[in-house]
C-alpha cells in the first residue's frame, strides 16, 4: 500500500480528535467540559449543574448510573472490536481475500468514504447519536468500514507481524484501563497537551506525505509511527478516564455511543501506528 494511502488512513484519527477540541467545546456547556451537557441530562440536577464544571449533578454522581454507563459503553467496544479483527483475521489469513481487496482499491476508497460520512454525522448530530436505532444502525456501518480499511492494511503485512500487532494493543489496552481505575492522575486535565500532541501528528503525517515520492526514509517512518502509538496511547487513557466520572471531565451518561466510538478509534489506530512501526516496508 502506499504511503499516501497509508497516512490518509491514519490523518483521518486527527480529524476525530479536531472534533473532540472544537465541536464539542461549542455545543457543550463551556469550553471547561466541551464532551458533556448537563442541561440535556435527566440524570442532572439543574439546581447543581454548572456551564463552567460540566456535569455535576447527584445523578452522573450515583454510582450506579456510572456503573451501567460504563458497562454499556464497553459492550458495545467489545462489539465493535470483535467484529473490526475478525475482518483482520479474515483478510490477513484468507490469500483469496487478500488479493482480491488489494486489487479492488475502489473498495478501500469506498470504505473511506463512508467512515467519514457516517462518523461525521454521529459526532456532529447529538439527537442522532442518542436516537434508538438510528445510532446503533449508523454505528454498524462505521465500524464495517473502519473494519474494512484495518483488513486492508492488514493485508499488506506479514501474518506472523499482524498478529504481533494485535496482540500489542490488547496489552496496551488491558494495561492502560487498569492503570486509569486505579490511578489518581487525571489525564483529562491535559487536553492541552493533548492537542498539541494532536497537531504535531497530523503535520509529521502530512510531511511524509510531500516526502513519499523522494523516497521511502525508515528512520522517520520509524519515529512517526511510535510517537503515534505513543500519542494514541495517551488518548486512551483520556477517553477511559472520561467515562469514569470523578475527573475534572466527564462524558454525558446519555453519550454511551460517542464513548464507544473514542474508544474504539483510539484501539483501531494504536493497531494502525503498530502495523506500522513493526511492518516492513512493503
Amino acid at each position: 500500500m502506499t504511503m499516501i494511502n497509508r497516512c490518509a488512513v491514519v490523518n483521518s484519527g486527527y480529524i476525530n480528535k479536531w472534533f473532540y477540541f472544537n465541536i464539542f467545546k461549542v455545543n457543550g456547556p463551556g469550553y471547561t467540559n466541551p464532551y458533556a451537557s448537563d442541561m440535556s441530562s435527566p440524570f442532572s440536577d439543574p439546581s447543581t449543574s454548572s456551564s463552567c464544571d460540566g456535569l455535576s449533578g447527584d445523578g452522573w454522581e450515583d454510582k450506579n448510573i456510572r456503573r451501567m454507563f460504563i458497562r454499556k459503553v464497553f459492550t458495545i467496544l467489545m462489539v465493535q472490536l470483535m467484529v473490526t479483527f475478525a475482518v483482520v483475521a479474515l483478510f490477513t489469513f484468507c490469500d483469496e481475500v487478500r488479493q482480491f481487496v488489494q486489487y479492488n482499491r475502489l473498495l478501500y476508497l469506498a470504505s473511506y468514504i463512508t467512515f467519514m460520512g457516517t462518523y461525521l454525522v454521529l459526532v456532529c448530530s447529538t439527537t442522532t447519536r442518542r436516537q434508538y436505532p438510528t445510532n446503533l444502525i449508523l454505528l454498524s456501518i462505521f465500524t464495517l468500514a473502519m473494519s474494512y480499511m484495518a483488513g486492508m492494511l492488514a493485508s499488506y503485512h506479514n501474518t506472523k507481524v499482524v498478529m504481533l500487532c494485535v496482540g500489542i494493543t490488547a496489552t496496551v489496552c488491558l494495561a492502560v484501563t487498569l492503570f486509569c481505575f486505579q490511578s489518581k492522575f487525571d489525564f483529562t486535565s491535559c487536553h492541552g497537551l493533548m492537542f498539541s500532541l494532536m497537531m504535531v501528528l497530523m503535520l509529521t503525517g502530512l510531511l511524509l506525505i510531500f516526502t513519499a515520492p523522494f523516497g521511502y526514509i525508515p528512520w522517520l517512518q520509524t519515529a512517526y509511527a511510535g510517537l503515534g502509538a505513543l500519542v494514541f496511547t495517551l488518548f486512551l487513557a483520556f477517553d477511559v478516564q472520561l467515562l469514569m466520572g470523578n475527573r475534572r471531565y466527564s462524558l454525558s451518561p446519555e453519550e454511551h455511543v460517542f464513548g464507544a466510538i473514542c474508544l474504539y478509534m483510539d484501539i483501531v489506530y494504536i493497531f494502525f501506528f503498530l502495523l506500522q512501526l513493526f511492518g516492513s516496508r512493503e
